[in-house]
């Protein structure tokens, strides 16, 4: 018989039995959360001395299982083949992940349907292989459960055809990230140097390099046992065909030595594109003399200049305005030593709030801009501060400073010097332009970075009080004292009672009204007992002043205990969503965009970015249209779930604004001052789809 009449008698015999080719499949292993079983790319073990195979995993909806680096917690798939025949060895292939940020913990998985593919070297090419597997695999939601299924797979010796379950194995298989030993690039992407900069915390400093340019990269970090490494900062250069990942490393409990030389494998992923490389780690240069470093110190300066015009400074330059006035113009001295003293204490401040957010961060704890305002004791606290500021420009009481203050100098420069550390603290709920950007950059970084950032944000802030002290002149431009002030000192009194009743509705949307009113009592009483000791002296004075703190003690801390109440109420106009990270996954793939806006009642920025542009056609027509998820993230409070989702875009205060879409699906962050330009051009360049392209086999 001609080898042609072999070829035909051999396709009939697969015709009349079409389940040959779809045989290579073990049965599956269900349990409720997870289904598994092998699969074959071919029917028989042919002529080659290896077989593709895979292990074909079907997660329930929101359930997943692990990469063979899962992480901060998980375990990997394994696979244990004792009782196989003629298998030699098998390769497990692990395709690109998904990253999953849960308060704060990087794991990275697979959800939904799966296939690992699998090398498997026979030990005689040609003959019959029987597999035997016991797989051990951990699958996740709320809780984990850890799973054993023991599959079986035989392959019939000689030629085999492609399986129905070749295209998914390649598919599966070309996003297993290509190894670049040699450093030359794959896929348009390499991974050129990773450095380590000493902490604490410590960080990686890796150098990619793309063509076409990135615009979501991510990196997957596998690091020496232990050591735990946060989803990476992207700073990129030369429109994007560079770029320094910063990835932030902390280890656990027992973690070994993380060094310059220590082995570290990256993958980086781009769109469907990725790489895989492993370096020898290097040595950073010192923070102080990075190039980075110099011009984030500049936008800090800018960022803190900016500051002074914020509506949250305003107060604080009402203070300064009425004791300026107040002065003796005359006074040249006196005015430059006032004016320095309150820069002194606004640096002061500032490295007061750097030291914490070092510390606090060092402790493991969320840190950020403006996170004070969160709690419940700090509003009310300043909230009766400011009252007791407005009762001392009415000339009801003179503020009794700490001797500490009057070693200064003249005990009104401690005034002055007060004054400083209170602008700081009413300025950190505005992120200013600039701001934002650099308190990001240097909470993503160590010590010397947070000090740093922090002393020119306080240079910028304090450069007005600073004109003032290098040029007296400026000050002694204004009219001379006179009735006129009295009126004056009414006004400004009555924009710090303003402020202090903004920081009680700020306590509303936090506790409830109840809070509020409690706040609002004490804030009257303490107003009333100041305006009563003006014709107080000596035994009364000590009797209101104790009555006071009675007072206040007795009627506040209850209600500052209670539970907190909702927050920020709906907008009509606007059909907001709760925030909810995997709810934006899931619309981007429907091919909708989402809008999310990062918010708190505190943040005054934010109340300007929503009047002026979110609740304001043409955005607020795109809002409206079905095409569109507007989800509201509220960080009145305290949640772990937002400051984890700010940190994967390295900011660490809000305003803060996002746009995602089939066309940016790691989301594209809007400035902390929004125009409707950049929004719409966000809405438009999120939802156009992006052609996905996959590494060749």
């Amino acid at each position: 018989m001609t080898r042609f009449r072999l070829w035909i008698l051999l396709a009939l015999l697969l015709l009349a039995h079409p389940g040959a080719a779809r045989a290579a499949a073990s049965d599956w292993v269900r349990h409720p959360e997870i289904a598994l079983r092998l699969v074959a790319a071919n029917s028989g073990t042919g002529t080659q001395s290896a077989v593709g195979l895979g292990l074909e995993m079907q997660l329930a909806p929101g359930w997943k299982t692990y990469w063979r680096s899962p992480g901060d917690a998980g375990l990997p798939p394994t696979i244990d083949w004792a009782g196989s025949d003629n298998l030699a060895n098998a390769a497990l292939r692990f395709p690109v992940p998904e990253r999953f940020t849960l308060f704060g913990l990087e794991t990275y998985g697979y959800g939904g349907t799966v296939i690992l593919p699998i090398e498997a070297a026979l030990l005689e090419p040609g003959a019959a292989l029987r597999l035997r597997a016991g797989v051990d695999v951990l699958v996740c939601e709320v809780v984990c459960i850890p799973y054993r299924a023991e599959l079986a797979l035989d392959l019939a010796a000689g030629l085999g055809v492609p399986s129905d379950h070749a295209h998914d194995l390649a598919r599966f298989a070309s996003s297993v990230p290509p190894v670049d030993a040699a450093g030359t690039g794959i896929n348009g992407l390499a991974i050129e140097a990773a450095d380590l900069r000493a902490g604490p915390p410590a960080s990686l400093l890796v150098q990619v390099r793309a063509e076409p340019p990135l615009s979501a990269p991510d990196l997957y970090v596998e690091g020496p046992p232990g050591w735990s490494f946060a989803k990476p900062i992207a700073q990129f250069s030369d429109g994007g065909r560079l770029a320094t990942m910063i990835v932030p490393a902390a280890p656990g409990p027992g973690a070994e030595k993380l060094g310059s030389g220590a082995n570290v494998t990256f993958t980086l992923v781009e769109r469907g594109r990725a790489v895989e490389r492993t370096l020898s780690l290097g040595t950073a240069p010192p923070a102080a003399l990075s190039g980075s470093l110099l011009a984030m110190l500049a936008v800090a300066l800018l960022g803190g200049l900016i500051l002074n015009l914020m509506p949250c400074v305003l107060p604080v330059l009402a203070m300064k305005l009425a004791g300026l006035v107040a002065h003796d113009r005359q006074d040249s001295r006196a005015t430059r030593l006032s004016f320095l003293a309150t820069a002194a204490g606004i640096g002061v401040a500032f490295a007061i709030l750097a030291a914490s957010l070092v510390g606090l961060k060092a402790a493991g704890e969320a840190v950020g801009w403006g996170l004070q305002f969160q709690q419940p004791w700090f509003l009310a606290a300043m909230a009766l501060v400011l009252v007791g500021f407005a009762a001392n420009l009415w000339g009801w009481f003179e503020i009794p400073l700490p001797a500490a203050f009057g070693r200064v100098g003249d005990p009104k420069f401690g005034g002055s010097f007060a004054t400083g550390l209170f602008a700081t603290l009413l300025a950190t709920p505005c992120s200013a332009p600039f701001v934002g950007t650099a308190v990001g950059f240097a909470l993503a970084q160590g010590p010397v970075e947070i000090f740093a950032i922090f002393m020119a944000l306080a240079l910028g802030l304090a450069a007005p009080y600073l004109a003032v002290a290098a040029a007296p002149g400026l000050a002694q431009a204004l009219p001379r004292p006179g009735r006129w002030m009295g009126g004056l000192r009414a006004v400004l009194g009555l924009a710090l009672v303003g402020t202090a009743i903004w920081l009680a509705s700020v306590l509303a949307a936090q506790l409830g009204l109840a809070a509020a009113l409690a706040l609002a009592a004490a804030l009257a009483g303490l107003a009333l007992g100041l305006f009563l000791l003006r014709a107080r002296r000596h035994v009364r004075q000590r009797v209101w002043l104790a009555s006071l703190c009675v007072f206040v003690a007795v009627a506040v801390p209850p209600r500052l205990a209670s539970a907190p109440a909702s927050t920020l109420a709906a907008d009509p106009a606007i059909a907001w969503v709760a925030f909810d990270r995997t709810e934006i996954d899931r619309a981007v793939a429907a091919g909708r965009v989402v809008f999310v806006d990062v918010t708190a009642d505190w943040c005054v920025t934010c109340q300007v970015n929503k009047r002026l542009v979110v609740a304001r056609p043409p955005v607020l027509d795109r809002l409206q249209t079905g095409g569109v998820v507007a989800m509201r993230a509220d960080w009145t409070r305290p949640d772990a779930r937002i400051s984890a989702y700010l940190a994967s875009f390295g900011r660490y205060g809000i305003p803060f604004n996002a746009v995602y879409g089939p066309g940016a699906p790691g989301g594209i962050a809007l400035p902390e001052l929004l125009s409707a330009d950049a929004v719409l051009a966000a809405f438009a360049q999120a939802a156009a789809p992006v052609a996905i392209s996959r590494a060749p086999l």
